[in-house]
């Protein structure tokens, strides 16, 4: 089987009130290209098809036409999962006369038992998830034990890989942060921060038997584990962090003999440019003239002084057009909301967090193992309303 893989659209997605709409639908039409021009068997989508849980219309409405697109008329088929950003509930309809049309969207866990089958290849799709939904499916007995994201997972692929048929390929996609052997180091970006459910890293050693992992989350290619189970990344840019990366897709050629990975870039329409120095430098011609011209590219500005002038913001934007944020370089934060004590909390699940409020707020010694309990359960019975 060859497919093409991406994810993190995002659509609907705006960086302080700027809409990217135009830039997404830029790299879509780039994506279609490619994949027509290397005639692939299939499009993954590893999640984050929109950037919030409710979208606006707009976004609902450029989505409907890229799946139309890719679908009905040039006749893709499509294998994709929801992420955390999307609205799992919402995204799951009309499974049964989509997948008629070979449009695969799982949203929910149970949906990840039933593979997806072509002549060679059993494709897995595991939406994004936290422990509570675990032990929801997995029943109070049963999944009373899977309190971490890697106990659950573990459970989850066990059980995928005694539907494993020997004599096919065997492809998952989903969505989380995933650690091996290349990426151990990764500094964490602000998708890495939407952990708050006890989500952190996944061992990439828990997939080891499959052929391809297609991941979703993380927004840089480079932040793949290893060779076999890699993010696509977003196909935009999407903050200052992604400004100097390249941006594509992968395709991948799970052939009998030999397989390949190849990762083809889309150039961006408008380029994301990060500028710091000092406000005087930033206004002088002998430097903005060596920037891109005005209105063919969006600009993150750091001063690294202030101002006494009141119209600096207009100023710049007179000088460069489209300022995606303007900010003044400061130091980092310190005391007991340092930086790290914020990236701390983003990894504890819920239990951990409240623990964490009630030892600032209430006493020292956090809460009693009855107490913890019963916060368990609350979230879960919350879970259980939801999915309802």
């Amino acid at each position: 089987m060859k497919f093409l893989h991406t994810a993190d659209w995002h659509i609907g997605k705006k960086i302080n009130g700027f809409d990217l709409l135009e830039e997404q639908s830029h790299a879509f039409q780039k994506i279609v290209e490619i994949a027509k021009e290397e005639a692939v068997d299939g499009i993954i989508i590893a999640g984050d098809l929109y950037d919030s849980a409710i979208p606006s219309v707009a976004a609902v409405k450029a989505f409907d036409e890229m799946l139309m697109t890719l679908n009905i008329e040039e006749e893709f088929p499509i294998y994709a999962i929801s992420g955390n950003h999307d609205g799992a509930n919402r995204l799951n309809f009309g499974n049964s006369w989509l997948a008629k049309n070979e449009l695969y969207l799982h949203t929910k866990l149970s949906e990840a038992f039933t593979p997806i089958e072509t002549d060679d290849t059993q494709i897995f799709l595991l939406p994004f998830f936290d422990p509570i939904d675990a032990r929801i499916y997995y029943g109070d007995k049963d999944g009373e034990d899977l309190r971490s994201i890697n106990e659950a997972m573990a459970r989850i692929i066990e059980d995928m890989e005694k539907l494993f048929n020997p004599s096919k390929k065997q492809i998952l996609v989903t969505h989380f942060h995933v650690i091996g052997q290349k990426n151990q180091e990764y500094e964490l970006t602000s998708e890495t921060t939407s952990t708050v459910g006890g989500l952190r890293a996944v061992s990439g050693q828990l997939f080891e038997n499959f052929d391809y992992v297609a991941l979703g989350h993380l927004h840089l290619w480079q932040a793949s584990p290893d060779e076999r189970i890699r993010y696509s990344g977003s196909p935009i840019k999407f903050n200052t962090k992604e400004a100097k990366n390249k941006k594509g897709v992968y395709i991948v050629d799970l052939d009998d003999k030999e397989e390949t990975t190849r990762f083809i870039e889309i150039p961006p329409h408008k380029d994301l440019i990060v500028l710091k120095g000092a406000y005087e430098e930033l206004i002088s011609p002998e430097f903005y003239n060596n920037q891109p011209e005005k209105g063919t590219a969006f600009f993150s500005i750091k001063l690294t002084n202030r101002p006494t002038e009141k119209n600096v913001r207009q100023v710049l934007n007179g000088i460069y057009g489209d300022i995606l944020e303007l900010q003044y370089h400061l130091e980092a934060i310190e005391g007991n909301w340092s930086v790290d004590a914020l990236k701390e909390r983003t990894v504890m699940n819920e239990t951990d967090l409240i623990e964490s409020f009630y030892k600032e707020t209430m006493t020292e010694e956090g809460l009693t193992k009855r107490q913890a309990k019963w916060v368990e359960q609350t979230f879960t019975e919350i879970r259980k309303g939801e999915d309802a």
